[in-house]
């Protein structure tokens, strides 16, 4: 279990730059959508919290970081790894549809004779 975090300007690159994946959310107090997904992604940092941190950047209170990441509209989440985006998600998705696009980075790995297991 893991705490959804809050990025600034002034500290998204040294959160960004572990080993675990970080999946960062681009938003704004006005933006609807960004209101629907943040259920979302709560959810995902309970049941995911071992495998993928869950993090917040307010675009209007930091302009510089999603300029920098070619942020053009919002809710963006984007998912980075050692530094580098590994995946880019625009819109609010289903819960569903967000795990089944962060699977690659939520799959336990595979034991000989057992599958997958979650």
């Amino acid at each position: 279990m893991s705490a959804i975090i809050t990025l600034s300007d002034a500290d998204f690159a040294e959160h960004i730059s572990g080993e675990q994946p970080i999946l960062v959310d681009f938003w704004a107090e006005w933006c609807g959508p960004c209101r629907l997904v943040a259920p979302v992604l709560e959810a995902i940092s309970v049941e995911h919290g071992d495998r993928l941190t869950i993090a917040k950047l307010n675009i209007d209170e930091n302009p510089q970081t999603p300029a920098s990441h070619d942020v053009m509209s919002i809710p963006t989440m984007i998912l980075f790894q050692n530094g580098m985006e590994r995946k880019r998600i625009v819109g609010a998705r289903s819960k569903a549809d967000m795990i089944n696009q962060l699977s690659d980075w939520l799959s336990y790995p595979q034991t000989e004779g057992r599958g997958f297991f979650r």
